[in-house]
């Protein structure tokens, strides 16, 4: 679980991230890295979670929505985040029958891709 000063909660930061932000894809999600102009610091970098209806039923979106936080957990240590960047991960169709090594090599790979 991410310390709430991590969490991405305002809709509008949200959509200023996807319309905004860079993104890069894989077969099960797409990440959008957003560097705020504003570098108010917040606490750090803020991650965010979009799984649609598209992904599946309420069982299968919640599913992938705890493999998908916990993946963001993890990140926090592994990638070179400014606080003021806002992450937003949204789930593709595919992402419910992956696994949760799956999820984390896509996400991994499209942040990595971003921040290089």
């Amino acid at each position: 679980m991410l310390p709430s000063e991590h969490r991405l909660r305002s809709t509008s930061l949200f959509g200023e991230t996807v319309r905004r932000g860079r993104k890069k894809g894989s077969r099960t999600v797409v990440v959008y890295l957003y560097a705020r102009t504003d570098h108010v610091v917040t606490g750090g970098p803020r991650m965010g979670l979009v799984v649609s209806k598209a992904v599946g039923n309420a069982v299968t979106r919640h599913a992938v929505s705890r493999r998908l936080r916990h993946v963001t957990a993890g990140l926090l240590a592994d990638f070179p985040l400014e606080p003021w960047h806002t992450v937003v991960i949204r789930a593709l169709p595919a992402s419910g029958d992956a696994t949760s090594a799956e999820l984390d090599s896509d996400v991994r790979r499209a942040l990595r891709r971003l921040t290089d």
